[in-house]
């Protein structure tokens, strides 16, 4: 099937990808929504920009979208019109998303899908966190934390890419405070600065931790593409 993916730069967007390519699936373009502010519904927010690097990376073309501050209604139609310049330029079928357990994203995402007579595929669907998150890094994603807003994850976690180490870290802090170990609640927002998918890696040279004593985001603002 030829697919346009919702592409954050996080892990379970970028994740979607390599599976669904190794379910035979062909990725005609990325997309990305642009978020202005930290409190959007349905979109990634923090270093979205940073996606333009990526596409580059894995050399699939990019449509990019700003979508205001709104509700998620207006989010849902700003997301109905960009995917709608996708089907146009790039005569898609169907929309691959990373969702994992997250009903209301699937709700949003797959509404659109039906509306607008598109396949959805969400390769990740109810995979086991645990699983899932030791998989990533078996794989050889290199996963950064650039945003965090749960009990238990502090300003220490802003910038750190995960191990099996840092792993193990955070599943003992998600049992004792409660959120989930693969993020999908939005306890924290991450990127993937390199992967099997990646024929460069991102390499980070400026970054600015905004910390408001209670969550905080890992603004990345000078990144470039360097060679493996």
């Amino acid at each position: 099937m030829r697919l346009a993916a919702l592409f954050s730069g996080g892990k379970d967007s970028t994740y979607s990808l390599l599976r669904a390519q190794e379910m035979g699936h062909d990725i005609a373009c990325l997309l990305t929504m642009h978020p202005a502010a930290d409190d959007s519904q349905l979109f990634h927010y923090p270093n979205s920009r940073l996606t333009g690097h990526l596409a580059e990376s894995m050399q699939i073309p990019l449509v990019e979208y700003s979508v205001g501050p709104n509700t998620k209604d207006d989010e849902t139609q700003a997301l109905e019109w960009a995917i709608g310049q996708a089907r146009a330029e790039y005569e898609i079928e169907g929309i691959l998303y990373g969702g994992i357990s997250s009903n209301f994203q699937k709700e949003a995402f797959e509404g659109v899908c039906k509306r607008m007579m598109l396949l959805p595929l969400a390769p990740l669907w109810k995979m086991d966190p645990r699983e899932y998150m030791n998989e990533l890094i078996d794989r050889g994603f290199k996963v950064m934390i650039v945003g965090v807003s749960a009990m238990g994850l502090g300003e220490e976690w802003l910038g750190t890419v995960l191990n099996k180490e840092s792993l193990e870290k955070l599943s003992v802090l998600s049992k004792k405070n409660g959120f989930n170990l693969n993020f999908e609640g939005g306890e924290a927002e991450t990127l993937v600065i390199d992967c099997p998918l990646f024929s460069k890696r991102l390499e980070v040279r400026r970054a600015e931790t905004r910390w408001d004593g209670q969550r905080g985001i890992f603004e990345i603002l000078e990144a470039v593409l360097v060679e493996k």
